[in-house]
């Protein structure tokens, strides 16, 4: 009986041998479970954030997958310190195995299993883990983890097998989540501690390696006291495996623990509005207009020009990888290098922060304080500021998830006008305050809000974006995505359709207020000046003072039609520009980087030159696979040009531009046009020196939100300072190679009143009356 017991324990221990041997190989090979095959053993991380960085050669933000902030570093560029912490701690017969640790995998079970020993340690080690990690699902059960264990042990040998022990705990320490968006060990170290990787010292090298057991139970920020605890138990096992004395232990445990936290985010890093609009562009796909609502076809054809004529915009879905895919900016590991200028974008930010915020924003809070329409302008109703609230309301978060859960209307009222906890933006941080959420909605409506961008006026790289004043709280971006009608600002591109069919600068036209018939109506333009009023006044002087009637004079001699494709040759692609003879004075709506662009026809000989965002693009291997050019189209003559420079260029010398000079100093040739639209709703400036084009915008959220008076919401008190201020900065810092001794391309021959087949003299008409 008791022969034929043991020869069952034989057999039952071979056929347990026998079924692990084949259940093992039919794992190896793919039949049970899931099983990488040779090109993801061989890149076993490749959902790495792709880096952008600057043209001065700086990170400015990643784009990663569920915004992973994970930046891949090499285990050279590992702290020593981490890697001896990890073993200790995780796997402490690491070198001596190949992938698994039959003594600690015999531990678990036994003591683990059998004994249920819950503390008695677990027998995975650091290449399961990182096979658990890199290839194995969340399990739901017991049983379902039971069943992922053996699947991740052959994982674990084929990755012993295809790479060095340096490489997995460098894949080990790059692939773990530390918490609070710090994915992979670069940018924990950075979160927590504001260092690389290669700097940290032993106590924080043993805090990051304590988080590896439990991350939200050992949380640094959350629970600063258990994760010392768990920082000193780390640097036991260091000293328990020879890598620390007693003493230095003791001196070590015995420190506080000490973070330089700040949370990363996808939103850190310069030019923030600029890498989102990127990040969308690159990642755009071709435009189907089922995709558009009916109130944004206009976007549909933006688009659509947009996929036709530039390389970048939906530049990873035009290309495919080498396994036939698109590429993707979240997985990729892409390194994108920029047109911006960290130093310039800084510069813009700050001019853009000083005058907004520091000027206008209070001066436009002080003239709202005894409004009761506050932001808004007095000249509305009652009625009609709740009919703007209320749209507001129904484009909120709050009112989304509130409608899909089922909340009627009335719900939903009741709940925007109950007063509730909250914590609300100030540009002196946020504060927590009582208020309801309609209230909220006003509130954060009195903020003022602007766009910037400059760019070279030749090659077309944007140095600088400043899509708005705080990218957390005001995300909408006010240079590629915002439009708002552009004001006197279009007029140049009115004189140059005037300068291409035969006037001149010093051509004359009357000064007096016409009435005109548009589309059967007539049509009478306002000025905001009566100077001059029924003298003969050269087209120089008009534009230079901002005339609308030298304005609506010249259209009126012009064909409309042409007008509006000659905008669209500047690269104005708004479908929505109609032929009428009010268009001169700029209802249309266009983006700060339409504008922008294309400004830069007049300073480049009639040539425009595209916004140029990136130059090339790397894979993760460092190989280019992209790069891209200027692209530019012939817009006007370049005669046609040299005139426009002479007539905006005294538009600063001796026009509306005049504070470029007299307030602010700023030296050199400069040429450029101010604008203002209805009830001071818009306010613009677009200024250029022969080597950088920049525009600004300034305005409310809403039309309606505005200075009531012309003091502080004309385009020279409001869009024309950051101008300034930015440029002063640009020329102070020699290092940017931008001088103001740059010249204009201006013939020395050039004579700009030659017109046709007529030479007049500027100052002998300038006198003659009507």
């Amino acid at each position: 009986m008791r022969k034929t017991f043991i020869h069952f324990l034989w057999k039952a221990f071979f056929a347990v041998l026998l079924f692990a041997a084949a259940a093992f190989a039919a794992i190896w090979f793919g039949l049970i479970g899931y099983m990488p095959d040779l090109e993801e053993l061989q890149n076993p991380i490749s959902r790495s954030a792709t880096q952008v960085f600057s043209a001065d050669g700086k990170v400015i933000g990643t784009w990663n997958y569920n915004r992973e902030n994970r930046i891949l570093v090499s285990y050279n560029n590992l702290s020593p310190h981490l890697v001896k912490a990890l073993v200790a701690t995780e796997d402490e017969r690491f070198y001596e195995h190949s992938g698994i640790d039959f003594i600690a995998l015999g531990r678990a079970i036994v003591k683990r299993g059998i004994m249920r020993q819950q503390s008695a340690g677990g027998g995975s080690t650091i290449t399961q883990q990182l096979a658990k990690q890199l290839y194995s699902e969340t399990a739901h059960s017991k049983l379902e983890r039971l069943l992922q264990k053996p699947i991740e042990w052959v994982i674990a040998v084929k990755l012993e097998r295809q790479y060095t022990k340096e490489e997995i705990v460098a894949f080990y320490l790059n692939y773990f989540d530390f918490l609070h968006n710090a994915v992979g060990i670069k940018t924990a170290a950075n979160t927590y501690f504001n260092k690389e990787p290669r700097d940290l010292n032993v106590e924080e090298s043993a805090t990051l390696i304590g988080l590896c057991k439990n991350p939200s139970l050992f949380n640094p920020v959350r629970y600063p006291d258990r994760c010392r605890e768990r920082r000193n138990v780390v640097l036991a096992q260091m000293q328990k495996a020879g890598y620390l004395s007693k003493a230095e232990c003791n001196e070590y445990s015995d420190k506080p623990l000490v973070l330089d936290f700040h949370r990363t985010d996808h939103k850190d890093g310069a030019a923030p509005y600029f890498r989102e609009f990127l990040r969308h562009y690159l990642m755009a796909k071709k435009p189907a207009r089922e995709d558009y609502p009916s109130w944004n076809q206009r976007q549909f054809v933006i688009d659509s020009i947009a996929w036709q004529t530039d390389p970048v915009y939906g530049w990873c879905n035009k290309n495919m990888r080498k396994d036939g895919k698109p590429y993707n900016i979240y997985t990729d590991g892409l390194k994108v290098y920029t047109s911006i200028d960290t130093r310039m974008q800084k510069y813009a930010e700050d001019a853009v922060y000083q005058h907004v915020v520091k000027y206008l924003q209070p001066a436009f809070n002080r003239s709202m304080r005894s409004k009761p329409n506050a932001p808004f302008t007095s000249s509305l109703t009652p009625k009609q500021v709740r009919q703007i609230l209320n749209r507001s309301m129904m484009q909120s978060e709050r009112y989304r998830v509130m409608k899909a859960a089922g909340a009627s209307d009335e719900e939903i009222r009741e709940a925007f006008n109950k007063k509730t906890d909250m914590t609300v933006f100030t540009y002196r941080g946020e504060i927590d305050t009582v208020m309801t959420p309609m209230d909220s909605i006003r509130y954060y409506k009195s903020f003022l809000r602007s766009g910037f961008m400059s760019m070279d006026t030749k090659t077309g790289l944007v140095k600088a974006y400043v899509g708005g004043l705080d990218f957390t709280h005001f995300m909408y971006d006010m240079v590629m995505t915002g439009r708002r009608q552009v004001g006197s600002t279009i007029k140049p591109y009115l004189y140059s359709l005037a300068m291409e069919n035969g006037f001149s600068p010093c051509d004359v036209a009357p000064n007096v207020q016409r009435t005109y018939m548009v589309a059967g109506k007539p049509w009478t333009p306002r000025n905001g000046s009566r100077a001059r009023y029924g003298q003969m006044v050269t087209l120089k002087w008009g534009l230079a003072q901002s005339n609308n009637w030298i304005s609506a004079y010249l259209m009126s001699k012009l064909n409309p039609h042409q007008f509006v494709n000659l905008l669209h040759e500047y690269g104005i692609n708004n479908p929505e520009i109609h032929p009428s003879l009010a268009l001169c004075l700029g209802p249309c709506e266009v983006s700060v980087g339409e504008m922008v662009s294309a400004y830069t026809t007049f300073a480049n000989n009639g040539i425009r030159v595209a916004p140029l965002f990136i130059t090339h693009i790397e894979d993760n291997d460092g190989n280019v696979i992209a790069r891209f050019q200027p692209r530019m189209n012939e817009v006007i003559s370049a005669e046609s040009a040299n005139k426009m420079l002479i007539l905006m260029q005294a538009v600063i010398n001796e026009g509306t531009g005049s504070r470029i000079r007299r307030q602010h100093n700023i030296p050199g040739e400069v040429a450029g046009k101010t604008g203002t639209t209805n009830n001071h709703s818009d306010a613009w400036f677009m200024g250029f020196t022969p080597q950088l084009v920049s525009g600004c915008w300034v305005g409310g959220e809403d039309r309606d939100i505005h200075f009531d008076s012309m003091t502080y919401g004309q385009g020279a008190a409001m869009a024309l300072p950051i101008w300034a201020y930015y440029m002063k900065k640009v020329y102070a810092d020699r290092s940017l190679g931008y001088s103001p001794d740059a010249k204009f391309d201006i013939p020395a021959d050039f004579n700009p009143c030659y017109s046709g087949d007529n030479e007049m003299d500027e100052f002998e008409i300038d006198e003659v009356f009507e």
